[in-house]
């Protein structure tokens, strides 16, 4: 039988749901038997592959670079689970939007926010160019399975992923599936 093909994706969020995953401990050696990681910032591999079966995508649209990728990984990959709160709702990551645009934004943390050097950076690769709204996975793409938490606690993370192992989907109902922050 061929392993699943598991990827995690971080986009604009804090990390907390990949330190969450983490926190899976000893059942991560478990998982590691019945899938292979394609794609994680833990694995460090730089290009999205092909044929992908389940993805967890933690945080919100941010920035170009989220935009690209989320289309991307959306072509590649069966199975999408917008993976916590700035995934599902945009949460903090958004909490930029009332400010208004990117440039208003972008103002405000490295001009009026800064006591020395006080410059937006421009020169390519250093800051991705911010779209004016953070917005939640979803709002670009379709999404399958939504797991909330800021972040999903390391079983709420598991009881998503086991029946998705065995090829069924996970209820997810209840307070202990389906609870925010």
């Amino acid at each position: 039988m061929d392993k699943i093909k598991l990827a995690t994706v971080w986009l604009g969020g804090c990390s907390g749901c990949h330190m969450s995953f983490l926190d899976l401990d000893e059942w991560l050696i478990d998982l590691a038997a019945q899938v292979d990681v394609v794609y994680s910032p833990i694995a460090d591999i730089k290009e999205y592959p092909e044929g992908v079966d389940v993805v967890l995508v933690e945080g919100a649209i941010a920035n170009e670079e989220h935009l690209e990728l989320i289309h991307k990984i959306r072509k590649r990959t069966k199975t999408i689970i917008s993976f916590g709160d700035c995934a599902v709702t945009g949460n903090v990551t958004a909490m930029r939007n009332p400010t208004g645009n990117a440039d208003v934004s972008l103002q405000l943390a490295y001009i009026e926010g800064a006591d020395v050097n006080q410059q937006i950076p421009h020169s390519p690769g250093i800051v991705p160019p911010l779209i004016d709204k953070v917005v939640p996975v979803h709002y670009i793409v379709p999404v399958d399975i939504y797991l909330p938490g800021c972040p999903p606690s390391a079983p709420r993370i598991r009881a998503a992923l086991e029946p998705l192992l065995k090829g069924e989907l996970p209820v997810m109902e209840g307070r202990e599936m389906i609870k925010f922050g």
